[in-house]
């Protein structure tokens, strides 16, 4: 199983209404959740470790990740609220203003973490909740208890309006990258990691040294680049679309790259360590296929495996 641990929250979504201004409407997101659903919805094993609201936001992500084949055993369930993310699309693309405090899934503490059967051969970490603290050192808590003989891949996707201590959540990034065998990063994501006057080939070189097998790179529309701790590179473009909204692309992408690891038997930390350049370049060429589908369509809506 390829545990998901990360917010699972409800995208408030601009609608129009019938007396002139927008209403919103809430549809079940985030970035961690939108991956995990994307796995389910791919066909592979997957389970979301997450914390979760008992009011009807929280039902609502509940049955959104069972719609889509995801494992719930790992959710903790409480009586806080389900974090909001009002959502303002302009020109396709996403802007947030968030609704946080004591919520479900910021307020997840490491004695809340279950413990991980053998069944769990793969982690996957991201988004605001490796920001958001307390939950985020509940998060880096659980991977370096639990990070030893799985596979583990983390996106930080990294929104600095939710760093409260730059300093302390850059640490706690090393340590989880220390910990990882992938890392998915944008070239935004890169140069606030690293903001030293490099080229992004560079930065990749330093980030390696942290510790993953691989670092993938994505460009938006340029495609994404992979990097293997060897010194080898593969690239692959974009697929095209008719783009109808960026919501979940990133979060999708990262799904199609691990259920074709899974499926190719390279989703451990040993195939990981010596993995083909060949063997990455297909991975990354079904991420880009399914993020083109996600992007082609209203929200965070992956595909099934059958549409692939």
């Amino acid at each position: 199983m390829i545990l998901c641990c990360g917010e699972a929250l409800i995208d408030m979504i601009p609608s129009p209404t019938k007396a002139g201004p927008d209403g919103f409407v809430p549809h079940a997101g985030g970035a961690v959740f939108n991956t995990a659903i994307a796995l389910g919805r791919l066909g592979a094993q997957v389970g979301m470790l997450s914390g979760l609201s008992s009011d009807m936001f929280g039902r609502q992500l509940v049955d959104g990740l069972k719609a889509s084949h995801v494992d719930v055993s790992h959710v903790v369930l409480s009586d806080r609220p389900t974090t909001l993310a009002f959502v303002r699309l302009v020109g396709g693309h996403a802007t947030y203003d968030f609704y946080d405090e004591n919520s479900a899934g910021r307020m997840i503490t490491p004695e809340d973490m279950p413990a991980l059967s053998s069944e769990v051969s793969a982690l996957y970490f991201g988004g605001i909740s490796l920001a958001c603290e307390p939950g985020a050192d509940a998060y880096a808590e659980l991977l370096a208890r639990n990070a030893e003989g799985r596979a583990v891949m983390i996106d930080p996707n990294i929104r600095p309006g939710f760093i409260q201590d730059i300093e302390r959540y850059r640490q706690r990034l090393d340590r989880m990258l220390a910990l990882s065998d992938i890392v998915k990063v944008s070239d935004e994501d890169l140069n606030w990691i690293n903001p030293a006057p490099l080229s992004l080939r560079d930065k990749v070189a330093e980030l390696l040294k942290k510790g993953p097998s691989v670092v993938i790179l994505t460009r938006g529309g340029e495609g994404a680049t992979g990097y293997l701790a060897n010194g080898e590179e593969v690239q692959v473009p974009a697929v095209k679309a008719e783009i109808v909204d960026t919501v979940g692309a990133g979060d999708t992408f990262n799904a199609g790259v691990l259920a074709k690891m899974s499926e190719l038997g390279q989703l451990h930390k040993s195939a990981l360590a010596t993995l083909a350049p060949e063997v990455l370049s297909e991975a990354l060429a079904y991420g880009a296929r399914v993020a083109a589908v996600t992007v082609s369509r209203a929200g965070a809506n992956p595909p099934w495996v059958e549409e692939i």
